[in-house]
């Protein structure tokens, strides 16, 4: 039996997905070539995981030789609540308000691959959620998602930039969608408002300079010149999607798992001074738990460092003595910046 685009479109509908689109599984040599120069470069910063993999991600083929089609879907991840808006004394990047988007994704696509398995026979499917060496974002351009702004992320016309892509490779032939074409036009609102100047150009990023890399992928001390650029971000940055203008389109998500639940909770006091088993109760449910106890007090400490308020002195004391050495860094950095303010 055959299986119509428009039954698995519908079952992702159901199932809480916005956007659904179909493209062929073909090899994407112009995006391979230009992740080549961008690796070539050392744009990727210390992600070797990207590196080591790279000729896979240029040739889907060589992870699922049988691929034929591609199932791409885009579910709006936006809370209805702007940073500004917040009570609290830091920042953490929207997609991690609520809990962890791989499991929440993953269980909605295996649903849809179930039903493709159940009505055709023969059929083989991978379900991918950020999690293996594929080019989602071309990919889901192809497939009419939306289309890669200069900010390098993936953004609709009807949801803005709050999106989450998921995808599912199958070895069955499926009708395929019309791909999205650009829509940012001689805007650059995105490129101008980057605390760190870490885009080379448009639709070309130095992970060196992201913040989401810096607080999220990146290991050990952040570059002394860096850290008073990061300001009050605690783990990712979202300044370049939400000042785009496609944002006046995106409506609040239905999804009540990505609802506020983390953000205002604790201040940058507690949360410095949060042991593993603490992080690990708090985080349980969150992507923050991905970057552990010690990379997340780092941060913690920086914002502390940033902020100029000397009520954090017994806390960054008691941190100097911290058995992470990048925590005891980050404590006598903040203690030093704070000084350097004058404030009192």
């Amino acid at each position: 039996m055959n299986i119509s685009s428009e039954s698995i479109k519908k079952k992702a509908i159901e199932l809480g997905f916005q956007k659904v689109g179909i493209t062929e599984a073909t090899e994407t040599i112009s995006e391979q070539n230009n992740l080549r120069s961008w690796l070539k470069k050392n744009n990727h910063a210390d992600m070797k995981w990207m590196e080591n993999r790279s000729e896979e991600r240029g040739n889907i083929h060589k992870y699922f030789p049988e691929a034929k089609s591609l199932i791409s879907v885009g579910m709006n991840y936006y809370t209805g609540t702007k940073q500004e808006d917040l009570k609290s004394d830091y920042k953490f990047s929207n997609y991690a308000w609520g809990d962890d988007y791989h499991n929440v994704l993953k269980k909605k696509l295996k649903a849809v691959a179930s039903q493709i398995i159940k009505l055709v026979d023969k059929s083989e499917v991978k379900v991918f959620v950020d999690t293996a060496p594929i080019m989602e974002k071309n990919f889901a351009q192809k497939a009419g998602i939306g289309w890669q702004g200069k900010h390098t992320n993936v953004l609709s016309k009807k949801l803005g930039n709050w999106i989450f892509l998921g995808l599912i490779f199958t070895n069955i032939k499926i009708e395929i969608d019309n791909p999205e074409i650009n829509h940012c036009g001689s805007c650059s609102r995105c490129l101008e408002i980057c605390p760190t100047n870490a885009f080379i150009a448009p639709y070309k990023l130095n992970a060196k300079k992201c913040i989401s890399y810096l607080t999220i992928e990146h290991k050990g001390p952040v570059d002394i010149e860096l850290r008073s650029q990061l300001g009050n971000r605690i783990f990712g940055c979202d300044d370049c999607l939400a000042v785009c203008p496609w944002n006046k389109f995106s409506k609040k998500s239905n999804e009540l798992k990505y609802s506020n639940n983390l953000v205002d909770k604790l201040d940058l006091n507690e949360l410095a001074n949060l042991d593993d088993f603490q992080f690990r109760k708090l985080f349980r449910k969150s992507p923050i738990k991905r970057i552990g106890r010690n990379r997340f007090v780092r941060n913690v400490l920086y914002a502390i460092g940033n902020s100029g308020d000397l009520k954090f002195k017994n806390t960054l004391t008691k941190l100097t003595k911290d058995n992470d050495y990048t925590i005891v860094d980050a404590a006598y950095w903040a203690i030093r910046a704070i000084k350097k303010n004058g404030q009192k």
